[in-house]
């Protein structure tokens, strides 16, 4: 199951206005925008469909391995017999966890000038230029992250597989039911993996697409990940038949510029680059190879929210056109969405935004109060709006749908393109 920790609170209007004193910012944030509350009706809305239901939901129940991908795992790591296996687990998950974004060159220079510049000023102790590089080396190793590239062999692969089997499928399965919900006559053909690891990805497209899909292509740099995803996908032997039909594994990205995929992700595998320069050029092939959408995945912290918010601006913004694809791009699905591990996902489509839905989201826990509700919106001009909804000022249809809805759902309202400050009125007392 996906879950983001957010607040463990949201103070409402009224508590606000018992403390002392009311700031202007306060009752802003706090004020019901007049045009959020307009319910969609172009798309048929409800239809008879009911409230829990309502065509802007988009969380997924529960996530479960496939059958076939758990006995594989399970009989890969009893084959295995590696000692500690707990212990090994729960060390990778700390480490990968807390890992840092590597520290750029420049970045690193600028830090030991620093350093030079103050131990000059404060100290006259040192004699040769060999003395003081000494301890600018000895200060930027206690005070700098120092990035170490996963280097993965038979047993670490195996420790990854027990580690984030799971989390892995039930985050990408999140990305996928997002795309699914919202263009349900989507009907992919080709997808490429990046960073594929233990073939999470091609599992879970499966389970969803695996209709229409007909080329797998799987690419990691590790021979051992590859071989052991193929060893998942033939029931954990290295003869079996593979499971899903159509895959193929490879070392090195395609080539071609002409060779392009429907779905193109990359899970949990841009952290795993040594520069900024790296993830960019990665970034720039991968987009040149989508022909509908892009997902990336990282872990939901700020360095993985870091990650995808560089790659998206290096999309969007970005000055390179393929002659062979000029379609712009555009933000399909921003989310931080939950699990029993955080992730950050944001996936990037071709094409006009008017084509995707363009209902706001949901971006915080919904609050609830007797007979009216907080939703915190961003709309699809970028802005983000607090709406506080009732069945009295509004229908009783939306406030029903909100009280319902989730982070990370889609809101059916239409909404203003500007907030107006001297249009807010106040919410109703809580």
């Amino acid at each position: 199951m996906a879950t983001v920790r957010g607040p463990s609170c949201l103070l409402t209007l009224g508590r606000w206005r018992r403390g002392v004193g009311v700031a202007p910012l306060s009752r802003a944030l706090a004020a019901l925008v007049p045009g959020v509350s307009q319910v969609d009706n172009k798309s048929g809305f409800l239809g008879k469909r009911p409230h829990r239901r309502h065509p802007g939901i988009l969380k997924l129940p529960c996530v479960r391995l496939p059958r076939a991908l758990a006995d594989a795992a399970q009989l890969l790591l009893l084959d295995s017999a590696m000692p500690n296996v707990e212990k090994q687990v729960q060390a990778l998950t700390n480490y990968l966890w807390s890992r840092h974004l590597p520290v750029e060159p420049g970045e690193l220079q600028r830090r030991a000038e620093h350093l030079e510049k103050k131990f000059l000023e404060n100290s006259d102790s040192f004699q040769t230029e060999e003395k003081l590089r000494g301890a600018v080396l000895h200060a930027l190793r206690k005070t700098t992250y120092h990035w170490q590239e996963l280097s993965y062999n038979e047993g670490l692969s195996l420790v990854y597989m027990a580690a984030r089997l799971d989390g892995g499928f039930a985050a990408v399965s999140r990305a996928f039911h997002e795309i699914q919900t919202q263009l349900p006559e989507f009907q992919p053909k080709t997808l490429m993996d990046f960073g594929s690891g233990t073939g999470s990805v091609t599992w879970a497209a499966h389970s969803i697409w695996g209709q229409s899909l007909r080329e797998y292509m799987c690419v990691d740099s590790s021979a051992a990940m590859l071989d052991l995803a193929e060893k998942l996908l033939k029931g954990g032997s290295e003869n079996g038949k593979l499971y899903i039909p159509g895959v193929f594994f490879r070392q090195f990205l395609p080539v071609s510029p002409k060779v392009q995929f429907n779905v193109v992700v990359s899970a949990f595998s841009l952290s795993e680059l040594p520069s900024k320069a790296d993830r960019a050029e990665i970034v720039q092939t991968l987009w040149r190879k989508t022909s509908d959408f892009l997902i990336l995945v990282e872990n939901g912290t700020k360095a993985g929210h870091c990650l995808l918010m560089e790659a998206r601006d290096l999309v969007l913004k970005g000055k390179e056109k393929s002659p062979l694809d000029p379609r712009p791009g555009f933000v399909f699905a921003p989310s931080k969405k939950p699990k029993e591990e955080k992730f950050s996902m944001v996936i990037l489509a071709r094409g006009s935004p008017e084509e995707a839905n363009r209902w706001p989201r949901i971006t915080q826990p919904v609050l609830k109060r007797p007979r009216h509700v907080h939703c915190h919106l961003c709309c699809p001009d970028g802005h983000m709006q607090h709406a506080v909804l009732t069945a009295r000022r509004h229908c009783r249809d939306l406030y029903r749908c909100a009280r319902v809805s989730s982070w990370g759902d889609l809101l059916p309202v239409t909404t203003p393109s500007e907030l107006l400050p001297s249009t807010v009125e106040d919410p109703p007392e809580s």
